[in-house]
């Protein structure tokens, strides 16, 4: 207070604006701070939320099952075919529809762990990757200790407590997904109907023009006739 003059008008009006400029920078650079807080803050929420919800996936996938197989078939697709009786004989018929579903099995638990592998924690990494070398070495895999970790990490992230130890969990396996008809075989049936009513079309055509072309010439017989 010692700085200011109010010894004239002009001195006190010149005061007052400083402290209005004065005010006003230090309300923006808190008003910035903020912002800038707030932003960093939605942004690390966001970024939560999108590994909560990838992580989640991944549990339903990998711990969806409690009945059942719950080792994860390593096989591949010429495998299961050769497996069917043979690779010619497979594609024709199509494989059978347990293999198929232990197939969309592995392939939705290889694509589970890779979103471990890139979102987890140290240890849900380390239990994708040992996961995954097994499936690439041709081994069957359980999965029951990595959807432990995930269940326990995702109930600690949304804050609630933890399972008690009196409580008894069986264990957890890959999601069995429902059997569904392939894309390929509606598409070839409706072509072959397509095909049938084209068939009943020409012939019905056909019939149409042999009636007409014996009428005509009953017409010329009579004409001729008279």
């Amino acid at each position: 207070m010692r700085g200011l003059d109010f010894s004239s008008w002009q001195a006190l009006l010149s005061t007052l604006v400083g402290l209005a400029v004065i005010t006003l920078i230090g309300v923006g650079i808190r008003l910035l701070v903020m912002q800038t807080l707030q932003q960093r803050r939605e942004r690390e929420n966001r970024q939560i939320n999108e590994r909560l919800r990838t992580l989640i996936a991944a549990y339903k996938t990998l711990g969806g099952s409690f009945t059942g197989s719950l080792d994860v078939d390593p096989r591949h697709l010429r495998d299961l075919r050769q497996a069917a009786g043979g690779i010619g004989e497979a594609a024709d018929i199509g494989v059978d529809t347990g293999s198929d579903r232990a197939r969309r099995i592995r392939d939705a638990v290889e694509a589970a762990l890779s979103d471990i592998i890139l979102l987890g924690t140290d240890e849900q990494v380390r239990l994708a990757a040992i996961a995954a070398t097994e499936l690439a070495q041709g081994r069957p895999v359980q999965t029951a200790a990595l959807v432990i970790s995930l269940r326990d990490f995702i109930r600690q992230a949304l804050d609630l407590q933890p399972i008690p130890a009196s409580v008894s969990i069986p264990a957890q396996g890959p999601a069995r997904p429902s059997g569904t008809k392939p894309k390929g075989e509606g598409d070839r049936a409706g072509g072959k109907g397509g095909g049938g009513g084209g068939g009943a079309g020409g012939g019905m055509g056909v019939g149409m023009g042999m009636g007409m072309g014996a009428g005509i010439a009953h017409r010329d017989d009579d004409g001729a006739a008279r």
